[in-house]
């Protein structure tokens, strides 16, 4: 199992916003997690990429208990394993495509020589191989979400967390946004956990799991 989770709990003051979430998510598995606005899900993903702390609870990704690293070294966990996708995509304005989709490779401590080819590789395969030198404001919103899924995956993550990534954009995109996360999962086998309010990409998952309260509705 690529997530291992028991028992996540977590309150703002005293609100309980997780209740005991258990959950395990294989190697390759594409899952998507639904709710109400409040039912927790955003809290629940922050904690899964190691950006929250639970108050109570275990967690395991790809092997290692997260919730027992330091600060240095959970930072560079998430760093090389963990990679994140928003709804908005935070591209840094004044760099082009392939200079974006370097920093965390760079932050990683890897050099130009050996991340820059796999770099363009990556935006090759998302179909942006003729975008690379395109700053932000020179693409359109989906361009900028496919160079957002090459930054979070150029340090070969184990599990690629993403929050409502197509709530931003077109029909049309958003169709072609979905068909890529599968595609990703089938040529990389990439295990990726997405919180969602969109029912068309929830069906497309190998597993939805919908929440309510703070915990996973068995029912839903």
């Amino acid at each position: 199992m690529i997530i291992q989770a028991q028992g996540i709990e977590k309150s703002f003051g005293t609100l309980k916003v997780l209740k005991g979430i258990d959950l395990e998510v294989a190697q390759g598995e594409v899952l998507s997690i639904m709710g109400a606005s409040g039912a927790g899900k955003s809290t629940l993903l922050q904690i899964l990429g190691t950006l929250s702390t639970p108050d109570a609870g275990s967690l395991r990704i790809d092997g290692t208990d997260v919730l027992a690293l330091g600060s240095k070294a959970l930072s560079q966990f998430r760093n090389r394993r963990i990679g994140f996708v928003f709804q908005f995509h935070h591209l840094l304005p004044e760099f082009t495509a392939l200079e974006n989709v370097l920093i965390p490779a760079y932050i990683g401590g890897r050099s130009e020589k050996e991340a820059r080819p796999e770099a363009e590789k990556l935006l090759d395969t998302l179909g942006l191989s003729e975008r690379m030198t395109h700053k932000p404001s020179e693409l359109s919103g989906g361009e900028q979400q496919r160079v957002a899924i090459a930054r979070a995956l150029i340090n070969r993550p184990a599990v690629l967390f993403a929050d409502e990534p197509s709530g931003n954009l077109d029909s049309v995109t958003k169709a072609d946004l979905h068909k890529l996360f599968f595609d990703l999962r089938d040529s990389l086998g990439q295990t990726i956990v997405i919180v969602t309010h969109d029912p068309e990409l929830a069906a497309l998952c190998d597993r939805s799991l919908f929440m309510r309260d703070g915990l996973f509705d068995e029912k839903a």
